[in-house]
């Protein structure tokens, strides 16, 4: 059986996503360390769409960080079903420079936990992993938490739903959604008193970010 060709990633796309969202050089080696474990995960292990593999950096990693400029005195970080590291590992790699800060990583699948894991450890990422559901993670926890986030890991109804309480704590909301976002609010404020934020994803596409610094049960 022939082995499967070697995965590249463009310097084209990384030089045209840190154009789009500039990073430290020692952030800018920690991510170059993420992106080489997440290629060689990825060949056992489905992180990633493999057709946005090309685009990894301006589809994954800059959407990530674009997250920073919307939140830039958050220091406690907590990211929803973190799956391949987007946007929580891209934050975490960030989140280094600063002394004391922390991005929690809540993954409920075991294996992209052991991956999480493996990134915070060869990026020496601020962060940590946490193995549980998320509802069940947000019902015990008691920690300080600045923003929350989330990148394609459920509709924004039920996100709302399980950031309910750490945004009443006084957190941020940050959530990544694509083009379907009017019908997802739609169908949130039928449940949810909310005055979202929209802002347009740097990357293009039709991406948004949806800001949340209120959410009230109807």
């Amino acid at each position: 059986m022939a082995k499967a060709a070697p995965i590249s990633i463009p310097a084209s796309d990384k030089a045209a996503a840190l154009a789009l969202t500039p990073v430290s050089r020692e952030t800018e080696a920690r991510l170059d360390r993420y992106v080489d474990l997440l290629v060689a995960w990825q060949a056992k292990t489905n992180l990633v769409a493999p057709s946005t593999l090309p685009q990894l950096w301006t589809r994954h990693i800059a959407d990530s960080l674009q997250l920073l400029d919307l939140a830039p005195s958050a220091r406690h970080w907590l990211d929803f079903g973190s799956g391949g590291g987007f946007p929580g590992v891209v934050l975490a790699c960030a989140m280094a420079e600063h002394e004391g800060a922390s991005v929690q990583l809540v993954e409920r699948i075991a294996k992209k936990a052991a991956f999480l894991r493996e990134a915070l450890r060869v990026t020496g990422a601020a962060g940590s992993v946490i193995l549980a559901d998320i509802g069940d993670y947000v019902d015990s926890s008691k920690a300080p938490i600045d923003c929350v986030t989330a990148r394609a890991v459920a509709p924004l109804h039920m996100l709302l739903g399980y950031a309910e309480p750490l945004v009443q704590r006084g957190a941020k909301a940050l959530f990544l959604k694509g083009q379907d976002v009017e019908s997802e609010l739609t169908e949130a404020t039928k449940y949810w008193n909310i005055e979202p934020i929209l802002h347009p994803s740097r990357t293009g596409g039709h991406g948004w970010i949806v800001e949340l610094n209120t959410i009230e049960r109807r």
